[in-house]
């Protein structure tokens, strides 16, 4: 089952949280640290995660959250048909989860990712922008250079 994937960057956790539990029925985060949040809803099938971590608020990204591996190599040859660069990412750390993904820019200059969720990870993770070349950068985690 391939699930979609929304990440919003937020000014305000605590109050996001409660938005966003109620615009859900009620239904708390699955994942809760003190600058991340993260809801796996069936109705709809989506992974809605939130973050406060100095990013411009509003949609980080999108993506498809896969299960499988093959069903992560099919987002990926649909990455490419689109005839945009596709960037691979192996046993990353990203939103306290370990993870196989590949990431594109649309047309607009929005991030898509696709990935498949390998275990928990004690910590967020690193954006590869700041741990390649913006030492100081406050950008969200995962997020593809642009």
């Amino acid at each position: 089952m391939k699930r979609m994937h929304i990440h919003v960057a937020v000014e305000n956790l605590s109050d996001s949280v409660r938005f966003y539990s109620a615009m859900f029925g009620n239904t708390e985060p699955i994942i809760r640290k003190r600058d991340y949040c993260k809801w796996e809803l069936s109705d709809p099938a989506v992974n809605f995660a939130i973050s406060q971590r100095g990013a411009k608020p509003g949609v980080d990204h999108i993506g498809i959250q896969v299960e499988t591996d093959a069903e992560l190599a099919e987002m990926n040859a649909r990455f490419a048909a689109a005839e945009l660069p596709v960037q691979a990412q192996t046993g990353t750390t990203c939103c306290y989860a370990r993870s196989d993904k590949a990431w594109t820019i649309d047309p607009q200059g929005v991030a898509w990712e696709t990935f498949r969720t390998l275990e928990a990870a004690p910590v967020y993770g690193h954006s590869r922008e700041k741990s390649q070349t913006h030492p100081q950068s406050s950008a969200a985690c995962c997020t593809p250079a642009k």
